[in-house]
């Protein structure tokens, strides 16, 4: 069970997927609200999730197929920058994690390059 598959039966499909125990372990109900929490009409039922966190797993997914309307969603999950180009941005810098996330957001591919070539100082990589 793979969390498009349970998504997409929450989301279009309305199929019951979680067939066994094995399916309902899982089932991780934080990473499916999060999925949820990108759209507005799914918000509120990933908040009520949230807020009954200790809720059996299997009523979690019952309620979420049946409160949220059928629609075809569809998001992109964002994703972490390459964790090496954080440390090269921190020593180049001597930036903090949080200053060097955003420089990351702001410097271009070819800045980084760069910034990498600046930085490299021989031996095995």
């Amino acid at each position: 069970m793979k969390l498009g598959d349970v998504l997409n039966s929450i989301n279009h499909t309305k199929e019951d997927i979680m067939r066994d125990d094995i399916d309902e372990k899982k089932y991780v109900p934080f990473i499916v609200n999060r999925g949820l929490s990108f759209f507005p009409d799914t918000l509120m039922q990933a908040n009520n999730m949230n807020m009954f966190h200790g809720t059996d797993k299997r009523m979690q997914y019952d309620y979420l197929r049946n409160s949220i309307r059928k629609r075809k969603r569809f998001s992109k999950w964002m994703k972490n920058k390459n964790p090496n180009d954080l440390e090269v941005i921190k020593d180049y810098f001597g930036y903090s994690n949080k200053k060097a996330k955003d420089a990351l957001d702001v410097l271009t591919d070819e800045q980084v390059s760069s910034i990498k070539a600046d930085m490299y100082t021989g031996g095995s990589s």
